[in-house]
């Protein structure tokens, strides 16, 4: 029998895996509603739903290994870099889901969680004072009108797989919907600064550059206290803390 493996297991869900099969344990069925259909309507390769039994769904494991890690070395090359840009590009192209998602918070919003936690991070002894003012002044760029676009919203570099240089898929799409594209492309490129030129080549067209360095801070500023709370370490060496230190450097 094979063996259960906890993925990933913050308070108010977790992933399992047995065997090549992976079983999402969530409590919010408006989630998994998001997630289910958000791999039906985007136009690039998704794990396919073997069954759904609520709380649990049951999908299949993708072919194929992760382009790397945030904290970890990239393990992909520069061709399946740009085709991971392609891949993002396709799925910003498509058709709107109907709902927002996680990158499609409105700037309103945004500004004012952004300037909460700011606040929350240098009250509560987190993060030095002077690093959250830089990042602060740096994430402004991203608060900016955007078109809405398909956005995975959280596309880090962990859900998304290629063999050799292609695309085999992308997974977790419980936070998908009309969003701002370049928070996807940052998200994807968090920690990897030097594979940014080849993602935006494979994406093929032109893109602002301060704003996804923008995003980098913007949403590093933001996900320190939750991973801390949640069991994570975002002061790995190459995590948001590191990410936060080089907007300070420039």
């Amino acid at each position: 029998m094979d063996e259960v493996e906890v993925v990933v297991a913050p308070s108010e869900r977790a992933t399992l895996r047995v065997g090549d099969v992976f079983l999402k344990v969530d409590a919010d069925q408006a989630r998994v509603d998001v997630e289910v259909e958000a791999m039906s309507l985007a136009p690039v390769p998704t794990p396919e739903v073997l069954w759904r039994k609520p709380p649990v769904l049951a999908i299949a494991a993708v072919p194929g290994a992760t382009l790397g890690r945030l904290g970890g070395p990239s393990t992909g090359s520069p061709a399946a870099w740009a085709a991971a840009g392609a891949a993002i590009r396709k799925l910003h192209d498509a058709p709107l889901p109907p709902r927002p998602g996680g990158a499609g918070r409105s700037i309103v919003a945004l500004a004012a969680e952004l300037d909460d936690e700011c606040e929350l991070l240098v009250t509560k002894g987190v993060l030095p004072a002077d690093l959250v003012t830089r990042n602060r002044r740096v994430a402004e760029a991203a608060l900016r009108p955007w078109t809405p676009a398909f956005t995975h919203g959280d596309l880090q570099i962990a859900h998304v797989f290629v063999d050799g240089d292609e695309v085999t898929g992308i997974i977790d799409w419980s936070e998908a919907g009309q969003g701002d594209a370049l928070h996807d492309l940052a998200t994807f490129t968090l920690g990897h600064e030097e594979h940014l030129d080849d993602v935006v080549a494979g994406y093929g067209t032109a893109i602002d550059l301060d704003v996804i360095r923008a995003w980098w801070s913007l949403g590093s500023l933001l996900a320190v206290r939750w991973l801390i709370e949640h069991g994570f370490d975002p002061f790995a060496p190459g995590c948001e803390a590191d990410v936060l230190r080089s907007r300070v450097r420039l």
